[in-house]
């Protein structure tokens, strides 16, 4: 953000709270299976509800709302940068939960005499 955008600290923390709120928003879609998310079916209502979360994050620093919340309209620009930034969050968190599950599976199974 300050390199590439040469963020001001309204920027920067406008950045920040919309980032945090739809990575650790999006994450719910990977830690709700101990399966592949990809091949998961996705419930409505959660999709639904975590879509709206994060839209409305993005939306936040639109309205009159921004002001008080020390929040500023975000460069077209930094979405392609979210974006990059959430898919890379995302596989990482599908990565660590495949080995920790993996795990997981290993240690039941030493226990069980297999």
């Amino acid at each position: 953000m300050l390199q590439v955008f040469h963020a001001s600290e309204a920027l920067f923390h406008t950045g920040w709270f919309v980032e945090s709120l739809a990575t650790q928003t999006l994450v719910l879609f990977i830690i709700r299976t101990a399966g592949n998310s990809l091949k998961s079916r996705l419930s409505l209502p959660l999709t639904v509800t975590v879509l709206l979360v994060v839209g409305l994050g993005m939306f936040l620093p639109l309205t009159p709302l921004a002001s008080p919340l020390g929040f500023t309209p975000l460069p077209a620009l930094y979405f392609l940068f979210l974006a990059g930034m959430i898919l890379t969050y995302l596989f990482m968190v599908e990565l660590v939960k495949r080995w920790v599950m993996g795990r997981s599976l290993e240690e039941v199974q030493e226990r069980n005499g297999r």
